[in-house]
């Protein structure tokens, strides 16, 4: 018999539904019949109890919320219902063990990446653009414009692609459904000159002066992440002069994170420029012969013990702590026991499961809860 309803945890008072199920309609859950109170969406829950103002409301064996009134046994549960609540975090010493899974099966398995000097490996090949300060925002946005339509890294180019080839399927009386994205997708790719190179970055923001120097501080600190990170082969530094966060501070940040750092780093500093237009020609020219010498650097098989992948909501449904969290986090056991690195990049979701998130993180000591980077 088709299963209509789960329990995620048997702590849990509220059933998931796995399908639209109807109001009046009954259900039976080990040994329980439940006849519904209103109409229940696929993934949507309901209550096992009768449930009075202020009972807790127990999901994946936490609380997650309290009853705002009285809800009668069966009935949907409801952000009108529902407010949200969390146990309160305290620190405390734990015994926990972490049994890794079986990854024999994976052993001697490889995946194509960009090999770095200092030992890492990177899943792509990029070229960073990074200002010391937001006065600079402007001449990133021309030479965003500039490079990245022309070298056929504009994110509209498989769009304008795909357009293109509707106008001509469409000229030439040809069924337009017939045209495919992917290969248009595919067609913009080949269209790019730098084979190897997947893409130019630019990092605005509104940093590096007018705060404290602290604040200056702490940018250069995460620009220099940026800079070292295994992802990056080359970077190119556009300063006004006068900001807080000097380019010097910002190449100190970077020797002390990676003292061994050899990338094409190349530093254009506006108060020393003849004009705008000459700082803008010459950041521009100096990174084209950039993306030259990395367009060499090819991908070659590295070892699961060199991958690092983030993990981040993305668009996340009722079904996701069901389905796709645990895939997701079996997953990164796996690589985790291979000797690889987890990124948890979007923890502020945690909110109520800090305590079980630091146990585990604490087990799997090559999972790190921040997000390092591209």
């Amino acid at each position: 018999m088709k299963r209509t309803v789960l329990k995620v945890h048997p702590k849990d008072n509220v059933l998931v539904a796995l399908q639209n199920l109807a109001k009046g309609e009954t259900v039976n859950y080990e040994g329980t019949a439940y006849t519904l109170q209103d109409n229940i969406g696929a993934k949507h829950k309901f209550f096992e109890n009768d449930m009075n103002t202020g009972d807790d409301i127990i999901m994946y064996g936490v609380l997650v919320g309290k009853a705002q009134h009285a809800i009668p046994k069966a009935g949907l549960m409801t952000t009108e219902n529902t407010k949200h609540a969390s146990d309160p975090f305290t620190y405390k010493p734990f015994h926990y063990t972490w049994h890794a899974p079986d990854v024999s099966k994976f052993k001697g398995r490889t995946f194509n990446g960009y090999a770095r000097k200092d030992g890492r490996v990177g899943t792509a090949n990029y070229w960073l653009f990074i200002p010391t300060v937001f006065c600079e925002n402007r001449n990133l946005d021309v030479i965003r414009e500039a490079m990245q339509n022309e070298l056929g890294y504009a994110v509209t180019q498989k769009y304008k692609s795909y357009t293109h080839h509707l106008v001509e399927a469409y000229k030439n009386g040809e069924d337009i459904s017939l045209v495919d994205l992917s290969a248009s997708q595919a067609s913009a790719a080949a269209g790019r000159l730098f084979k190897n190179v997947d893409g130019i970055k630019f990092l605005n923001h509104q940093g590096g002066c007018g705060g404290t120097r602290q604040d200056a501080g702490v940018l250069g600190k995460l620009l220099a992440a940026y800079a070292d990170h295994p992802n990056v082969a080359g970077v190119t530094v556009l300063s006004l002069g006068c900001q807080n966060l000097q380019t010097q501070t910002l190449l100190d940040e970077i020797k002390q994170r990676n003292p061994s750092f050899d990338k094409p780093l190349y530093v254009f500093e506006q108060q020393q420029s003849q004009s705008e237009e000459q700082l803008i020609g010459e950041a521009i020219r100096k990174t084209f012969a950039g993306l030259i010498e990395i367009n060499k650097i090819e991908r070659s098989p590295a070892s699961l013990d060199k991958l690092v992948i983030g993990v981040k909501c993305g668009g996340s449904d009722g079904f996701s702590g069901i389905s796709a969290n645990p895939a997701v986090g079996y997953t990164s056991d796996l690589v985790v026991a291979l000797g690889g690195k987890i990124l948890l990049a979007e923890f502020p979701e945690l909110c109520g499961a800090e305590q079980q998130s630091y146990k585990e993180c604490r087990c799997r000591q090559k999972i790190y809860s921040f997000n390092d980077g591209i």
